[in-house]
């Protein structure tokens, strides 16, 4: 059972593996940081955000100080996808934005009785939601 994560990320639960959701190439253990596994491009940011002024006269320019930022871009090795971006400052290690209790997320899906591609990526087909497909909190004691 895959289930997409992002628009270019997917946790296959059956192998416990981060995937491109683009090429199916594994990204690494989706019990750890995807990034890990991932082409990473540390781009200079007055690449992206260009002067606003003369640098040459201004020491100030409203484009980031690379001693300060830097810009992360992380692509799929296989397919060349741009799958995230983040903006840290220099030797900071990259983030870790998704952690995931893989053996719950499999639990609720399987309880769900429905294949979290079809409905998340293209929806019940007649416009209506499919028999568990909806977030409830009803088992736990909550209204639904």
């Amino acid at each position: 059972m895959r289930v997409p994560m992002t628009e270019y990320l997917r946790i296959n639960l059956d192998t416990e593996l981060w995937e491109c959701r683009v090429c199916e190439q594994s990204l690494g253990d989706a019990r750890g940081n995807y990034k890990e596994g991932t082409l990473v491009y540390d781009r200079d940011p007055r690449e992206i955000h260009q002067s606003i002024i003369d640098p040459e006269r201004y020491e100030f320019t409203f484009a980031p100080d690379p001693t300060y930022c830097r810009i992360l871009e992380y692509y799929c090795p296989s397919c060349g996808v741009q799958l995230e971006t983040e903006y840290l400052p220099p030797g900071h290690p990259p983030t870790v934005d998704m952690l995931w209790d893989i053996d719950s997320l499999r639990e609720q899906w399987q309880a769900r009785g429905v294949d979290p591609e079809q409905v998340i990526t293209y929806g019940p087909d007649d416009g209506s939601e499919p028999e568990g497909a909806r977030h409830s909190h009803a088992s736990q004691g909550g209204a639904a």
